[in-house]
C-alpha cells in the first residue's frame, strides 16, 4: 500500500511539474512578445502608435515640446522584405533602421545619464533616416546661429571705413573663429590659394543615396582609374557596379555612421570595413562621419533659437525639425506629467520596450529594462512548489525505507 502510495505522488508530482512548466512557458512566452522587437506584431505596434492624423489646427498642440530637449538612446536594426525591389540586382531582403530617442524637460536633461531623465518624459521610435536628417539639419542650425552670435558680439570683420585697403573679410572672420576655438563656424581656409576641392555634401547622403564619383582629385589618370570600374556600357552593369551611400547603424548600437554599400537599400557594405576602404580607393579622401557619430547623446533643446531679426519665427518657438520628428515617431507617453499633453499616445510602449537604453559609451545599459511582473510571480510559485513537492517525496521515501528496516532483519 505504501509503495503504491508513493507512485501515486510522484505521478502527481510530475503533473504538477508538467502544469507549471505549461504555465511558465506561457507566461514566458507572453513576456517574449513584450520584447521582441523586430516581431510582426512589433512592426503593426509601430505602425498604429504613429499620430499623423494632424492639421492645420492641431499646431498649438506642440507649444509643450519647446521645453523639451531630444536624447538619443541608441538604434537597432531588423530585417524586412523589399516591396521596392524591380529588378535582378535589387535586394529582397532590406535591414530596416530604428532609433529610439527620448524627449526630456530642457531643465533636467543629463548629457551623461543613459535616460537623460527620470522623470516627466515620453519615449519615442522612428525610422533612423528620418530621425538623422531632421537631427542633422537642426543641428547645423543651431551651429551656424551660434557662429552668428560669435561673430556679431567678438568679431569686428565689417568692412567699413576704418579698415585698410588690405583689409580681407573672409581673413577676418576665420582669424576670429580660430582665436575663439570656433572651429565648426571655419569652412575653408582663406589664406590657401590652392583651388578648394569640392566638399562632400552629407546632406545628400543622410538618406540612402546613390554616390556620384567626382573625377576632381589633382590626378587626372588616377582619377580616371579609380572610376574604371564604375564606367560600363551595359546599363545591367553600371546598376550592378553603382555605389551608394547613407547611414547605418553601429554593431552596439550606440553610433550612427555614414557608410559606402552596394545596394539601393543601403544594406550590404560595399567592403569589409562598412565602405571606407572603397570610399579612399575612390576619392582619396576619408569618408565623413565613418568614425564620427553623426547623432551624439548630448541633449539637445527643441526651442527655437530666437533673433530679433528673425520676422517668421514661429509662434509656438518649436524647432520645426523637432516637430517633424515627434509628429512622425511611435510613442510612449505614460510618463508624461497629468495635463501636458491633452491626449497621450501609449500605442507604442510595447514595442519600445524591447529595444534597450544605450550608455553614452554604447554598451548596452539593461537596468531600464522592466521585468514582467505576472512571470516572475509564477517563476516564484513554481520554485517554492516544486521544492516543497521534492521535499515531500524524499521523506516519504526516508519513512518507507525506515518501515521495510526490520522486516528484512
Amino acid at each position: 500500500l505504501k509503495q503504491r502510495l508513493q507512485g501515486i505522488l510522484i505521478k502527481m508530482m510530475m503533473k504538477v511539474t508538467a502544469f507549471f512548466l505549461f504555465l511558465l512557458t506561457s507566461v514566458t512566452v507572453r513576456a517574449m512578445v513584450d520584447i521582441k522587437s523586430n516581431s510582426a506584431l512589433g512592426r503593426q505596434l509601430l505602425s498604429k502608435a504613429r499620430n499623423l492624423e494632424q492639421d492645420a489646427n492641431d499646431d498649438g498642440q506642440f507649444e509643450w515640446v519647446a521645453g523639451y530637449s531630444l536624447k538619443f538612446q541608441g538604434c537597432h536594426r531588423i530585417q524586412q522584405w523589399n516591396g521596392e525591389a524591380d529588378d535582378a540586382y535589387d535586394l529582397r531582403i532590406q535591414t530596416k533602421r530604428l532609433v529610439r530617442f527620448r524627449l526630456c524637460p530642457t531643465n533636467t536633461c543629463s548629457d551623461v545619464n543613459a535616460g537623460g531623465c527620470s522623470g516627466g518624459y515620453g519615449d519615442y521610435i522612428l525610422d533612423m533616416n528620418t530621425y538623422v536628417e531632421a537631427y542633422y539639419e537642426a543641428k547645423k542650425k543651431m551651429i551656424e546661429y551660434k557662429c552668428e552670435l560669435f561673430l556679431n558680439n567678438n568679431c569686428n570683420c565689417e568692412d567699413d571705413d576704418g579698415k585698410g585697403d588690405d583689409f580681407n573679410k573672409e581673413q577676418c572672420e576665420y582669424d576670429c573663429y580660430i582665436n575663439g576655438e570656433m572651429n565648426q563656424c571655419i569652412d575653408g581656409n582663406p589664406y590657401d590659394d590652392d583651388e578648394q576641392k569640392e566638399q562632400f555634401e552629407v546632406d545628400k547622403y543622410l538618406q540612402c543615396a546613390q554616390y556620384e564619383v567626382n573625377n576632381d582629385n589633382g590626378d587626372e589618370d588616377e582619377g580616371e582609374n579609380r572610376r574604371r570600374r564604375l564606367d560600363e556600357n551595359d546599363a545591367d552593369q553600371e546598376a550592378e557596379n553603382a555605389l551608394y551611400i547613407g547611414p547605418y547603424c553601429a554593431e552596439q548600437g550606440g553610433a550612427i555612421f555614414l557608410g559606402m554599400f552596394s545596394d539601393n537599400t543601403c544594406t550590404e557594405y560595399a567592403d569589409d570595413y562598412a565602405g571606407m576602404t572603397t570610399f579612399k580607393e575612390l576619392t582619396g579622401e576619408t569618408l565623413p562621419y565613418s568614425a564620427t557619430s553623426i547623432v551624439d547623446m548630448d541633449c539637445f533643446a527643441c526651442v527655437e533659437n530666437q533673433d530679433n531679426n528673425e520676422e517668421d519665427a514661429d509662434e509656438d518657438y518649436v524647432q520645426e525639425e523637432c516637430e517633424a520628428i515627434y509628429k512622425d515617431a511611435g510613442k510612449c507617453e505614460e510618463h508624461m506629467p497629468a495635463g501636458m499633453i491633452e491626449d497621450p499616445n501609449y500605442a507604442g510602449c510595447t514595442y519600445i520596450d524591447g529595444i534597450k537604453i544605450l550608455r553614452q559609451d554604447g554598451i548596452v545599459d539593461v537596468s531600464q529594462a522592466r521585468a514582467n511582473p505576472v512571470a516572475t510571480a509564477f517563476i516564484v510559485i513554481f520554485a517554492m512548489a516544486f521544492a516543497a513537492l521534492g521535499f515531500y517525496v524524499w521523506y516519504l521515501r526516508t519513512r518507507l525505507g525506515s518501515a521495510k528496516t526490520p522486516l528484512l532483519s
